[in-house]
């Protein structure tokens, strides 16, 4: 099941767009020619997902790869009950469980839309044969995972040596956005805090200027 409520079809005019949205994006890649690009966006639908919506839950084997349009989708852990955050996806992120989605194993993770989103979606089947018929979207993609699977290992390295304070100034320096459009404690959660830390923090930077 791709989620746990339903889904609603973007209305036309805004459907169009999305879908000039994701050309434009193929288009800059430079890999592709127009008639791949085309084929390559019947393939795919456009799905807005209500705020809430879980895309992927704890368990549950990765059927969907998703390209986010608009939006905010969490990726998240839970460990002993609690929330682990491990990443925001918005604007022009790939979204998806990789290992999950790859290896076709269950998922240790939850894909949560914080917000609604717009995201493109393509299925497990369909990715195979895009990535079949056009090799140079596969390399392209390939590119994209293994780039954000360095982000995630910077991210990890970095949370290993640096402070709390540290990382909240990370975090507002690299993704301002965030402050003001994902909820307090999960951005606490984000940097390794609770909720009361981060306001004693951002209380602490406030009085020192």
């Amino acid at each position: 099941m791709i989620a746990e409520k339903s889904t609603v079809l973007l209305k036309s005019t805004d459907m169009e767009a999305a879908k000039l949205d994701i050309s434009r994006y193929l288009r800059l890649s430079g890999m592709l020619n127009e008639t791949e690009i085309q084929t390559i966006g019947q393939m795919m639908q456009i799905k807005t997902f209500k705020k809430g919506t879980f895309l992927l839950r704890e368990g549950q084997v990765a059927s969907y790869s998703y390209f986010n349009l608009k939006g905010c989708v969490r990726e998240y852990f839970l460990k002993d009950g609690e929330e682990k955050t491990i990443s925001f996806y918005t604007e022009g992120d790939a979204v998806g469980s990789t290992s999950s989605y790859v290896l076709r194993i269950p998922s240790k993770h939850y894909l949560e839309c914080i917000e609604d989103t717009t995201l493109t979606v393509m299925t497990y089947e369909n990715d195979r044969k895009v990535n079949t018929l056009f090799p140079r979207l596969a390399t392209m993609c390939s590119s994209k995972t293994e780039e954000q699977l360095g982000a995630y290992r910077d991210i990890a390295a970095d949370y290993m040596v640096s402070t709390p304070e540290e990382r909240y100034l990370k975090l507002v320096k690299i993704r301002p956005d965030l402050l003001d459009r994902v909820p307090q404690y999960q951005l606490a959660s984000y940097i390794g805090v609770t909720p009361e830390s981060l306001s004693r923090i951002r209380n602490r930077l406030r009085s020192t200027g």
